[in-house]
């Protein structure tokens, strides 16, 4: 388990972003550094893509628990599916839209629904005028908790179990 990085599944990645090629859509980046790390950002929109695998994710209709060492697996994923709440909460928070896309949804050839989900909310989302919240920094600060900073600001928002409250 710690051999394992946190890189992602390539080959799911790789095809959403064969989707985005001959979709022609544009402005996203991998590797953006943002809470969570997101698979795929479109920092100008505020989206943040992320491709959850079947098994370590929990997928509801493909995830499946090893018979060797249940106990563990179960603990395991359920401690992944609610560290992907609490980081898609975080972010909605903050002003992120954020999209969670099955591996199974990109088994599918063209993918058709995968894609205007992401295009629809890539349509939605406003541009914001000011350009500086752009990537906000969430960093632990002894004591305090979470927060949210950005170049201009420090201690914007203390993040709380409840939310963001300022």
């Amino acid at each position: 388990m710690s051999l394992i990085r946190g890189k992602g599944n390539k080959n799911t990645e790789l095809k959403l972003v064969a989707l985005f090629r001959q979709n022609h859509i544009t402005g996203w980046r991998r590797n953006f550094k943002l809470f969570g790390k997101p698979d795929f950002v479109f920092p100008k929109q505020r989206v943040a893509v992320f491709v959850d695998g079947c098994f370590w994710h929990g997928c509801p209709i493909h995830g499946r628990v090893p018979k060797s060492n249940k106990k563990f697996w179960r603990e395991k994923i359920t401690r992944n599916m609610r560290r992907d709440r609490k980081v898609s909460r975080t972010l909605r928070g903050l002003g992120w839209r954020v999209i969670r896309v099955w591996e199974h949804a990109l088994a599918t050839k063209p993918a058709p629904a995968t894609l205007r989900r992401i295009q629809r909310a890539l349509e939605d989302a406003p541009v914001p005028k000011n350009k500086w919240p752009l990537t906000p920094r969430l960093c632990y600060t002894r004591g305090k908790g979470l927060t949210y900073e950005t170049r201009s600001f420090v201690s914007v928002a203390r993040l709380h179990d409840g939310g963001m409250q300022r």
